[in-house]
């Protein structure tokens, strides 16, 4: 096994033990980037000589007995949303051709204290404004979409070109590449991780977390990134946890929510069978199984556009009209749309959230976890904008794989996505996991015990 094969805990685990230098690491992803970036183009900007000279300092400090926790000397990549000071923050546009980060984001900083070591920058759809990711090719397939917006991470990981990344989850942008590719996403609850630093899509929306081979990965770098910082806003001051889960959790008792309608309305039959397989397979770890009900389903989508689409506009509004010509023409649509709805709208859109979170918060008062599908369908084709279901109904491939995603960005509430087998043409299903605001433990713990009784996924065949 080469070293970018291992997983984050288990190259924590060879350098802790003086098996596996973070040069050697380091170099192997390097490496690894070389051979598959041609296929897949994950990477806006790949810091090659800075990674280099950061894991030779690694190396010395851990040599000399200074090892900062299971982060130092891992490679990772991060959203090209995220600011690194000295690199640019293009967020995959033309619009910040020039733009140059002058101070690391909170993340970023965080990541740097606990000695991971940046090997590049990764594309997203421009400015996270969509769920494809156009200039990244899927890791299993490259002529299917990576997903969106966090393809370029999701792609990298699943490739080994990073043992973790970074990415932003809007309406679902960490956990619909992740699904898509192979790997696991989670979008913490609202306000737990900090976002200084990230270029924003949609404020009131806006996650920051951890794309990742395993969940025991997810949690060792979730733990690094939690926290307060009163430059965000959005950010609570919350007690530390320890987010990794036990070896071998008892999930003796555990109340899993199977929803009875939304979540497997309008879904690929092999996308439902696999997650019902992975639901039997909980229930078989002794969980307890309860049907449930989601609330205000058909409020979902008209809330999430009517928070984000204004909230988006308003961010992007000096460079809409000074220079709208360098955005995509999806993206320029987007925008240019949100001018067009009114306060009234918003404020709608508002209130639909303040009640859909409470009656959120009343189902999950009756259950632990809520278990359902990721995203409805696996990769389509690059280029293909919609899908037809059985019953005639036509739906946007964007609305498609926002439609399971976005309920936990409108409520806040923390969702894992966890991969669960493959469909018939090899491409990867994942499972989404959903609980209480600041249940990730929970959520790790429940992800951690299903992916224990799978055997170990190997990296994707891209090269």
């Amino acid at each position: 096994m080469q070293p970018h094969e291992l997983t984050l805990a288990a190259a924590a685990t060879e350098i802790r033990e003086r098996r596996l230098s973070p040069v050697e690491l380091v170099d192997s992803v390097l490496e690894r980037i070389d051979r598959v970036e041609p296929h897949v183009e994950a990477y806006v900007t790949v810091t090659a000589e800075q990674a280099r000279g950061t894991a030779r300092e690694a190396e010395h400090e851990i040599a000399r007995g200074g090892r900062r926790g299971p982060l130092h000397g891992i490679p990772a990549g991060l959203k090209d949303l995220i600011d690194v000071a000295g690199i640019p923050t293009t967020a995959s546009s033309r619009v910040r051709a020039d733009h140059r980060a002058t101070a690391d984001s909170t993340v970023t900083a965080r990541l740097r204290a606990a000695g991971a070591v940046l090997v590049g920058k990764t594309h997203t759809h421009e400015f996270a404004y969509g769920l494809t990711t156009p200039q990244t090719g899927n890791a299993w397939d490259g002529g299917r979409v990576a997903g969106g917006s966090s393809g370029g991470s999701a792609v990298a990981v699943a490739t080994g070109a990073a043992t973790f990344a970074l990415g932003t989850d809007t309406g679902g942008s960490i956990r619909v590449p992740a699904a898509l590719n192979g790997v696991v996403g989670l979008k913490p609850t609202y306000g737990l991780v900090p976002r200084h630093g990230v270029t924003s899509l949609s404020w009131s929306l806006d996650h920051v977390g951890p794309i990742t081979r395993t969940v025991e990965d997810a949690a060792l770098v979730l733990a690094t990134l939690a926290g307060h910082d009163p430059r965000d806003p959005a950010s609570l001051d919350t007690p530390a946890v320890d987010y990794r889960p036990e070896r071998d959790p008892d999930l003796t008792g555990v109340r899993v929510g199977v929803p009875s309608n939304y979540y497997f309305d309008h879904v690929d039959p092999e996308v439902a069978a696999a997650v019902h397989r992975a639901i039997a397979q909980l229930e078989a770890l002794g969980t307890r199984l309860t049907e449930i009900d989601i609330p205000m389903p058909r409020y979902i989508q008209a809330t999430q556009w009517g928070l984000m689409v204004p909230e988006a506009t308003a961010f992007h509004a000096r460079t809409l009209r000074t220079v709208p010509e360098l955005y995509q023409t999806d993206v320029r649509i987007l925008l240019e749309a949100g001018e067009l709805m009114g306060a009234g709208d918003y404020l709608r859109a508002q209130r639909a959230r303040t009640l859909m979170r409470g009656a959120w918060a009343r189902v999950l008062d009756e259950v632990d976890v809520i278990v359902a599908p990721t995203v409805p369908m696996t990769a389509v084709r690059a280029g293909q904008e919609t899908v037809t279901w059985p019953d005639g109904t036509v739906e946007s491939v964007s609305d498609a794989y926002v439609r399971l995603s976005s309920p936990a960005n409108i409520t806040g509430v923390p969702a894992l996505s966890v991969p669960v087998g493959h469909d018939t043409a090899g491409m990867p299903i994942g499972m989404q996991l959903l609980g209480q605001p600041f249940s990730e433990r929970t959520l790790l713990q429940v992800g951690h015990a299903y992916e224990r009784t799978q055997p170990a996924r190997a990296l994707a065949p891209v090269a």
